[in-house]
């Protein structure tokens, strides 16, 4: 019979492969593409610090300006070997120039907009050998410069892939046997389920390029319009993919992209043998963000949200206060998270007791023990549910409330027995008189 009481005792899942895989981060690049976002240097170096800190392979920016390149010059300048600083361009030489400008950049992404829509009423190329002949031109020059490459297949689960996209990746293996081959659900068409064939299956458009053209290096860049991008992102480790571009927080333009917190909680805490990334840094990493840029981060998103573990309701708050596995799916401190109990509507005898201990522990540098049963408790209970009953009430109890409380039905009494430890602050562990006999009885 299996048991399953404590975090360790849970299975760990296993990626099929047991392919080894990677995060490149594009907060910098396509984050910064977000509505209402403008990134400074100052910003732009926070970001990268992070992502060291966290132990990110990969980022890519723009250097199409001076205010980029400074950035990056910056980041250079800090020299950390990870995150590896990469480069993005469009499909022309004019472009691929200006990254061979930058010294240090070692590889750079190439846009390469596959699906009819982009080479006909964006691009406004005659047709698809045009295009073709376009990305191998740039791809071409840029290995003849020394450059790693990414092929940016822009728009892929709009495409027709069989027909044109995948002879392009042949082609491509041919110049580059190690380019990167980017898998972009540029409008979130993509679906993670297995059975769902191309322009919109994730699992058979890698699976395809895996195993039916034999490319090394595959990475998916999913955006988040319907909902998918971190389970699609997912989806392309679990069927070969080794690498996924991401942003922190998902930003980026319209719903953004693939979450780069979920993807790295999901490989550090369910798969198995997988601890390569510091997940610490990410709570702070969202408060940078939320202050310096202005984001709104909801309180109830996952991995960085402020409710995340926030517990209000009686039935939640006991079965953490008796062992956070009930009600928490991983410990606070692995994503730099702290608990919290809330005092509310729906909150029960045993969270008020817990979070009227803690108020007199804080108050008077002592141990406290309040009985459930105490008269005390009761009595702001009730108070409580009067403020909510009477409709006077649409928010939880603040700390600095729950003190009034405390100071009114406990501190104005004699409450623990005489001792001292040397620094001259009550120490001893104590239990809160709950009736006059035992007031007297002390």
């Amino acid at each position: 019979m299996k048991i399953y009481e404590s975090y360790e005792d849970l299975p760990k899942l296993k990626l099929p492969y047991g392919n080894d895989v990677y995060i490149s981060d594009s907060t910098i690049r396509d984050g910064s593409q977000m509505p209402g976002i403008v990134l400074s240097r100052e910003q732009k170096l926070q970001i990268y610090e992070y992502l060291h800190e966290i132990g990110i392979e990969k980022l890519e920016a723009f250097v199409f300006n001076k205010r980029d390149r400074d950035a990056v010059d910056l980041m250079f300048d800090i020299g950390y070997e990870f995150p590896e600083i990469t480069g993005w361009a469009r499909a022309s030489r004019a472009d691929i120039d200006k990254i061979l400008e930058v010294d240090g950049i070692k590889e750079t992404g190439i846009l390469m907009s596959v699906s009819d829509t982009h080479i006909f009423s964006k691009m406004k190329l005659s047709g698809r050998a045009e295009a073709e002949e376009k990305y191998l031109d740039a791809l071409q020059y840029a290995v003849d410069h020394g450059l790693r490459t990414r092929a940016h297949l822009e728009d892929m689960t709009r495409a027709d892939n069989y027909g044109f996209v995948f002879p392009l990746v042949e082609k491509i293996m041919e110049i580059d046997p190690n380019c990167i081959i980017r898998v972009c659900d540029t409008v979130g068409y993509g679906m993670p389920f297995v059975s769902i064939d191309e322009p919109y299956g994730i699992p058979k458009i890698v699976q395809h390029l895996k195993k039916e053209i034999g490319v090394k290096n595959i990475e998916t860049h999913i955006h988040d319009d319907y909902g998918f991008g971190s389970a699609s992102s997912i989806a392309g480790f679990w069927h070969g993919a080794n690498w996924t571009s991401v942003t922190f927080l998902g930003i980026g333009e319209r719903a953004g992209n693939s979450e780069m917190e979920k993807i790295l909680l999901f490989l550090e805490d369910r798969i198995e043998g997988f601890s390569k990334y510091n997940l610490e840094p990410v709570t702070r990493f969202a408060a940078f963000m939320e202050k310096e840029l202005g984001l709104r981060v909801p309180r109830n998103k996952a991995v960085v949200g402020k409710n995340i573990f926030a517990h209000e309701s009686g039935i939640h708050a006991a079965g953490v206060l008796k062992n956070p596995f009930n009600y928490e799916p991983y410990p606070p401190e692995l994503v730099g998270g702290k608990r919290l109990l809330l005092i509310g509507d729906s909150s029960g005898l045993e969270v008020i007791r817990y979070k009227v201990q803690e108020t007199l522990n804080d108050l008077l540098d002592i141990e406290t023990i309040v009985e459930k049963d105490d008269r005390r408790l009761l009595k702001i209970q009730n108070e409580i549910q009067k403020l909510y009953d009477n409709e006077e009430r649409v928010s939880s109890i603040s700390d600095e409330e729950l003190l009034a409380y405390v100071e009114r039905y406990f501190l104005y009494q004699p409450i623990c027995s005489p001792g001292r430890s040397g620094r001259g602050k009550l120490k001893n562990k104590v239990k809160i008189a709950n009736s006059e006999e035992e007031k007297l009885k002390e």
